[in-house]
């Protein structure tokens, strides 16, 4: 037994509520998860997913409790990027060395999955039954049908806060003294679209690619599903010239796809019926601390951490927050004290690295993948990895496919943006960027 036996609520029955309950009831913990919205295994999804890219870091968390194989029968490997660029025929990025992919999942399929392999250990799950407040200091809970009806109390030995970028364990939290705190939306909002199968359910598009198509300051991208589908997210200013709040009428919506996304119109079916039904949805980074309340409260996932979507990682780093947390019940056994001060030191500053990292993807997404130049460098950089392996690691492989930390990811990112700089510098570039005088020129920088 590493630990004794302790009484366990997660608030947040999400993908990282659901795979801490499978971890701490493998633990032999008594595990209880809270959630305010109906289960979502007898509901249909609400239009507010982005599919999930789920990479080595979230495959280490399902793997070490045994449900890798499981999830990934759910899921689609991409190797590369497809990138459909107006003006240009549709051109492939590979992502990473041979056999390396992320994996397009469903989070509704995923979630359902989740909270069915969560149940099936043991765990209980109480749905619909909001927490209104927390003590901290007594890990008591208090959950009713409104704020002014009565409420329930529940004695817990811990709290975990899975509640999302607008937890309500946090917002208790940061009414302490010293409890630093701060959110940023970004001027860009989201809408989900879908491009339907084919009527013998195959594949519209390459089924292998993220699919891109960037537009400067916005963009669309779409993400293969199992059943021949594709979830599309379109990520497009909220105000402004080219703006959501452009687009009020059908025939605007249609005048702005002819525009700009021309080949998509004759893939996606029932667009316009899409973009008007989904909502419009916002993306919030969201960086607080301390995550934790002494020996009894804990925030875990977005509740501690949320990032914009643009690098796939929130969720991955959500898992990965498990499976750090995991490593140190097993150091420190009883000692939960220690176990949360040592979880939050050693995430924070990663989180704060992935939070960075995820900005940026989002402006090499949009604007970046399409420029000359950037292009130039990639293949300068992807020439030079190939040939000195141990000396150049893109940071994109360092992120997605390594688990080695986020914050070291982005100080070589760093490094490696300086040295290209002066690379991108020389004479001639153009010319002879695959030949031994820019290699020699990286290496004396390095």
């Amino acid at each position: 037994m590493i630990q004794n036996p302790k009484n366990i609520a997660i608030i947040g029955s999400g993908l990282v509520g659901s795979l801490l309950a499978i971890y701490l009831k493998k633990l032999g913990h008594t595990i209880t998860v809270f959630d305010r919205r109906p289960d979502i295994r007898n509901i249909t999804f609400s239009g507010r997913s982005i599919n999930l890219a789920m990479s080595n870091r979230g495959w280490k968390a399902l793997r070490e409790v045994g449900i890798e194989d499981e999830v990934r029968n759910l899921a689609i490997p991409l190797d590369k990027r497809a990138m459909h660029v107006i003006g240009k025929p549709l051109y492939f990025q590979k992502y990473g060395k041979e056999g390396e992919a992320i994996w397009s999942i469903s989070r509704g399929v995923l979630n359902k999955r989740m909270i069915d392999l969560a149940e099936g250990a043991g765990v209980t799950f109480r749905f619909e039954e909001k927490v209104w407040d927390v003590s901290l200091p007594e890990a008591k809970l208090y959950t009713g049908q409104s704020e002014k009806s009565e409420w329930k109390e529940y004695d817990y030995d811990i709290i975990f806060g899975c509640d999302g970028a607008f937890s309500r364990v946090r917002h208790k939290m940061q009414r302490r003294s010293r409890f630093d705190y701060s959110q940023d939306f970004i001027d860009v909002g989201y809408k989900e679209l879908s491009i339907p199968p084919n009527p013998d359910g195959s594949h519209k598009l390459d089924k292998h690619s993220f699919h891109i198509w960037p537009r400067g300051n916005f963009m669309l991208i779409a993400m293969p599903n199992l059943d021949g589908s594709f979830t599309c997210t379109l990520f497009l200013p909220f105000e402004g010239e080219v703006s959501f709040e452009r687009l009020k009428t059908e025939a605007d919506a249609k005048a702005f796809f002819e525009t700009y996304f021309p080949n998509v119109m004759q893939v996606i079916d029932d667009l316009l019926v899409d973009f008007f039904k989904n909502p419009t949805s916002a993306m919030v980074t969201m960086k607080c601390y301390p995550w934790t309340y002494w020996n009894k409260v804990a925030l875990v996932g977005d509740s501690a951490h949320a990032v914009v979507p643009f690098y796939g990682q929130g969720m991955n780093a959500g898992f990965e927050d498990i499976y750090v947390l995991n490593q140190l019940i097993h150091a420190y056994g009883d000692d939960w004290e220690r176990i949360f001060q040592e979880y939050q030191k050693e995430r924070k500053p990663n989180a704060d690295a992935i939070a960075e990292l995820s900005y940026r993807n989002f402006v090499e997404m949009s604007s970046k993948t399409a420029d000359p130049r950037f292009l130039l460098q990639k293949k300068i950089e992807k020439r030079f990895a190939a040939k000195h392996p141990e000396k150049w690691i893109p940071v994109y492989s360092r992120v997605t496919f390594s688990d080695r930390p986020y914050a070291e990811a982005l100080a070589a990112g760093d490094t490696q943006e300086r040295i290209m700089r002066e690379v991108l510098k020389m004479p001639d570039i153009e010319r002879k960027w695959d030949s031994e005088e820019v290699e020699r020129k990286i290496l004396s920088l390095l």
